[in-house]
């Protein structure tokens, strides 16, 4: 217990504004009474910037996080990766939709839990992902809903299929996955394009 008061209340200024963010009750009522207390543990034992554990303390909140969920986010790094794509969404996109698009994407993806060959081929890296879908949806984070894979487009009687196929549940559109084993090349990206304006 002393070890996370002083975590939230101690000298350091941005953890006295990070408290201040949660809502304007005290400290204690909010973390401890918003999450359970072993997931605060894990927090406090795991990350040394308020500002993180902020994040941590939010998306748990948010998304109603498991203590092992909350472990192998921290873990995996979310907060570093959340958010780091490089895209085009602030361009193409409303404002509203193009800051949440923005937030579902990290940079890197951990797949960790996947174990392939070094010379993998897109097949097989498929097939690993859909035999670990659970994990693969908890990668990609909250929102996302499984489809289907190889999903089939008729387009002026021929067949194109879309390799992993999702829908966000928050931005209420569909996400294509087109996976690739090589480095990328700009034929990628058009036919990607092509499922955007055939959808």
């Amino acid at each position: 217990m002393r070890q996370w008061y002083r975590f939230w209340t101690g000298s350091n200024p941005i953890a006295k504004q990070a408290v201040s963010q949660l809502e304007p009750a005290a400290i204690g009522q909010q973390l401890v009474a918003q999450i359970p207390w072993g997931h605060n543990f894990v927090i406090i034992s795991k990350i040394k910037e308020p500002g993180e554990a902020l994040f941590y303390v939010q998306q748990t909140i948010q998304n109603n996080w498991s203590r092992a969920v909350l472990t192998h986010h921290i873990e995996s790094r979310l907060y570093q990766r959340e958010g780091k794509a490089v895209t085009n969404f602030k361009a193409t996109l409303p404002a509203p939709q193009s800051d949440l698009a923005e937030q579902i994407l990290k940079d890197p993806y951990n797949f960790d839990f996947l174990v392939l060959r070094k010379k993998h081929d897109e097949k097989e890296l498929e097939e690993a992902l859909i035999d670990h879908v659970t994990r693969f949806l908890l990668e990609l984070g909250a929102g996302f809903s499984y489809v289907g894979r190889q999903y089939r487009l008729e387009v002026g009687g021929d067949e194109f299929f879309i390799d992993l196929l999702f829908y966000h549940t928050r931005l209420h559109c569909f996400i294509v996955i087109e996976l690739k084993a090589v480095k990328f090349k700009p034929e990628f990206a058009g036919k990607l394009n092509f499922f955007f304006y055939r959808s």
